[in-house]
């Protein structure tokens, strides 16, 4: 099994695909970094040799992936909230941050909607 920047590539996946399980390589870096490393995209991943991860190790280097993009990542979403920013409140809240509405949907973020305790029903008024 491959192991590059301490994260296991799914088997049985041609290369193209498996790489894209690295935070920060999409469809088009991933090309791009097998197309340095020389590596043939149809390949599986369970058929690289050394000296081919080896190759790959080398051209994320000119990368920002992995633990880099997620402190990077972090630590920008940790200004806005310093600053006081629309966008950095909407993060404190958990709310969504670009302008999706709340009335109903938004459930990723704000979680398990939550049941009104008391709340009558319309049967229960007659």
């Amino acid at each position: 099994m491959a192991r590059i920047l301490g994260v296991d590539l799914p088997r049985n996946k041609k290369m193209k695909i498996a790489i894209r399980s690295l935070y920060g390589v999409g469809p088009k870096i991933g090309l791009e970094v097998l197309e340095k490393a020389g590596v043939d995209g149809d390949l599986s991943s369970t058929e690289l040799s050394e000296e081919q991860v080896n190759n790959i190790r080398q051209a994320l280097d000119d990368y920002t992936v992995e633990g880099d993009l997620r402190r990077e990542v972090g630590l920008n979403i940790k200004r806005l909230k310093d600053l006081g920013c629309y966008r950095g409140i909407r993060h404190r809240k958990s709310l969504p941050c670009r302008g999706q509405r709340t009335h109903t949907n938004a459930r990723t973020r704000k979680g398990k909607s939550v049941a009104i305790a008391g709340k009558k029903s319309i049967k229960q008024m007659k």
